[in-house]
């Protein structure tokens, strides 16, 4: 069973859906951009067997507020105030894309809070060519305006980021898509170098791997899991 709840964290309503005993370890799921937490809802039943699993919406997204200020560090920080107001002190995080690079910020802010880390088909916080996106036709599941301050940001990140995944402490599994993805999987494959405790695995499924090769994500994540330490 599923539970849509939501809350306030400084000012912004936050919306994000619960499964999974209530014992069981925490397990916080970031969606990519654009998508909201049912993104998650082909590999949400395995993952809940034996977690706390907290889907969320990110800010922008779905049916959290959509405040019109966006940032990465101001997602960063939406997550680490959930994590506070729902006394959360020890997480498994996993995140595709977009949340990908949310998740191993909060890492590298809060590398105690962290047990085990999945990067999913993640960039590199390294330039790249900008790019301007084309608005998609009808009405919009997400803010557009946030879509184009995040994309700012994703193809000029801070430099000190790249340093900043050094400090993460997390078991790190890092998901990379194959040939098939739109993001340079050499990229992937330095992010799995640079973090200290990071491993590669590739499924060669394109960049949505957890949607287009459920299976092979689950048994990667699930495996990695159940079966490290965390850090």
């Amino acid at each position: 069973m599923t539970d849509q709840r939501s809350i306030d964290v400084a000012g912004v309503r936050l919306a994000y859906r619960l499964s999974g005993p209530v014992d069981a370890p925490p397990l916080v799921l970031l969606h990519g951009l654009g998508a909201g937490a049912a993104d998650w809802d082909g590999v949400l039943p395995a993952l809940a067997r034996r977690h706390r699993v907290h889907a969320l919406d990110l800010r922008g997204h779905g049916d959290s507020d959509w405040p019109g200020a966006y940032s990465l560090e101001l997602l960063r920080d939406d997550v680490l105030g959930l994590l506070d107001a729902l006394g959360l002190e020890r997480v498994d995080l996993v995140g595709h894309s977009l949340g990908g690079v949310v998740a191993y910020l909060v890492a590298a802010e809060r590398p105690g809070h962290v047990g085990r880390l999945v990067l999913e088909d993640v960039p590199l916080p390294r330039p790249r060519v900008p790019t301007r996106p084309t608005r998609p036709d009808g009405p919009l599941a997400f803010d557009w305006e946030m879509v184009l301050a995040l994309r700012k940001q994703l193809d000029t990140p801070p430099v000190e980021w790249l340093d900043q995944l050094g400090a993460i402490t997390a078991q790190t599994l890092v998901i990379a898509g194959g040939p098939d993805s739109h993001i340079p999987q050499d990229g992937v494959a330095e992010l799995a170098r640079t973090v200290r405790n990071g491993r590669l695995v590739t499924i060669p499924a394109g960049h949505l791997v957890h949607a287009t090769a459920p299976d092979a994500f689950l048994t990667a994540v699930l495996d990695f899991l159940h079966l490290h330490p965390s850090g």
